[in-house]
């Protein structure tokens, strides 16, 4: 268990309490607390990618829990934010269901002994959505007609751009799915 992927554990375990700061009512500064653990677990993310790359401890462990930790974390705040009346429902599927898909066409890779990395896309999706579930828990706890405007410009950014990472990892992988008769 090396420092990257204790990181990955640590984001893992941040989820669940951003979820009790999200939800709960009588916790002084809940929504504030909600959002710093956000953006520490967030952090998280590139921090474990950086030491694992520049320390040379890429694992499968790594390979494996740093996408699922980045999912939950991501579903949580999303699906936290439609209860919250926050995020559009629509938009949090879209969201969700690009995840699953690509998961998905991985694993069907991996079964095949195939690797399927992050794209560029993938990449720019995953810093739009962070910043845009941000952006909406900041309109959450600040309220202001200006901030929902920017929070819905970059929300709609990051349902574009989901949209696009997902047809780019298909198009590119569509030897990986097919159907054997």
């Amino acid at each position: 268990m090396n420092l990257a992927n204790k990181l990955t554990m640590l984001r893992i375990f941040l989820v669940p309490i951003f979820l009790i700061f999200i939800a709960a009512r009588g916790i002084p500064y809940g929504r504030e607390l909600a959002t710093a653990i956000f953006i520490i677990a967030s952090l998280t993310d590139k921090l474990d990618g950086y030491i694992a790359r520049s320390r040379n401890q890429i694992t499968n462990f790594g390979k494996f829990m740093d996408p699922l930790a980045d999912k939950l974390l991501v579903t949580a705040a999303l699906v936290s934010l439609v209860e919250l009346q926050i995020v559009h429902a629509w938009v949090a599927m879209i969201i969700i269901a690009r995840e699953f898909a690509v998961s998905g066409l991985r694993t069907v890779a991996a079964s095949e002994g195939k690797v399927i990395a992050a794209s560029w896309w993938g990449k720019i999706k995953t810093v739009i959505q962070i910043v845009a579930i941000i952006a909406a828990l900041l309109n959450l706890t600040y309220v202001n007609p200006n901030l929902t405007i920017i929070t819905d410009v970059i929300m709609a950014a990051a349902v574009i751009i989901t949209i696009i990472s997902g047809v780019d990892y298909f198009v590119k992988n569509k030897g990986t799915i097919r159907v054997d008769k």
